[in-house]
């Protein structure tokens, strides 16, 4: 019988650097980035599928076809009449990276508009994934109606996987980003954060404190990634183990690293 992965979130237009005053075009997206690990590493018997919104322009069009060709589920990606995808540009140095991001038109905004799509791209899922930034480009409202029609997809049966993905830019106030993503938390099985964007907002002293924070609220289990320290993995049951990370040579580009981390460890 086969299995459901469903990762909810936003799909964008990437803009990457190469020769000088060169870009690349792209699609990438957290959420996304981390469904398509999930294909490349899952057996055949589970299936991929990707749940966002996107516009009915041509790079709408291109980015569904990329999707689909990747071997992930395209039945669920909304069409908004009058929308576009977002767009980002990454600008890199020494291997860090830096973010421009154009999202006003972003259909993705408008994904948990429709509650009766959204339930039924859930009906049937083994696992959900979704994310910090995946609640951040939604109206108060909407984030109300995907985390209850997440819950739903829990009770049902899925396990609920999310990664908190702090993005300080794309919320009003630290305030309420803290309040929504503890909040989304809550209703997750495994929460994967990372550490360092953690400990500036919750006070967080340790990867330990950041896993104990979670733990408490109602995870089950908890990965804590900290760049090239070990990340640490602590659950309800008391596992607790520290896992060294490799090694790496100079670093080229280090985005979507936790996405990929992610789809690694699930």
């Amino acid at each position: 019988m086969t299995k459901r992965f469903v990762s909810v979130g936003e799909a964008m237009i990437e803009m990457s650097g190469g020769e000088e005053g060169l870009y690349r075009l792209g699609y990438a997206g957290d959420t996304l980035n981390t469904a398509w690990y999930m294909r490349a590493l899952l057996p055949e018997d589970w299936s991929v599928d990707y749940v966002t919104a996107l516009g009915d322009d041509m790079y709408s069009d291109q980015m569904r076809a990329f999707i689909g060709k990747a071997g992930i589920g395209t039945g669920h990606i909304q069409t908004i009449a009058g929308r576009r995808p977002g767009l980002y540009m990454i600008h890199q140095a020494e291997g860090d990276r830096h973010f421009t991001y154009w999202r006003g038109q972003s259909a993705a905004k408008l994904l948990a508009d429709d509650t009766e799509a959204l339930e039924a791209a859930l009906v049937g899922a083994d696992i959900v994934y979704f994310s910090g930034i995946s609640m951040a480009i939604l109206a108060p409202r909407a984030r109300g109606r995907l985390m209850r029609t997440i819950v739903k997809a829990r009770e049902a049966g899925a396990k609920v996987v999310f990664d908190t993905n702090l993005r300080p830019a794309l919320w009003t106030s630290t305030k309420v980003m803290a309040s929504t993503l503890t909040a989304a938390a809550t209703i997750a099985d495994i929460v994967l954060p990372t550490h360092g964007d953690e400990a500036p907002v919750f006070g967080d002293t340790s990867p330990e404190a950041t896993a104990e924070r979670y733990l408490k609220i109602g995870a089950s289990e908890v990965v804590v990634k900290n760049g090239a320290e070990p990340a640490l993995v602590m659950t309800r049951d008391g596992v607790r183990a520290s896992v060294p990370a490799p090694k790496a040579g100079k670093v080229v580009d280090a985005t979507g690293a936790g996405d990929s981390f992610n789809g690694g460890y699930l």
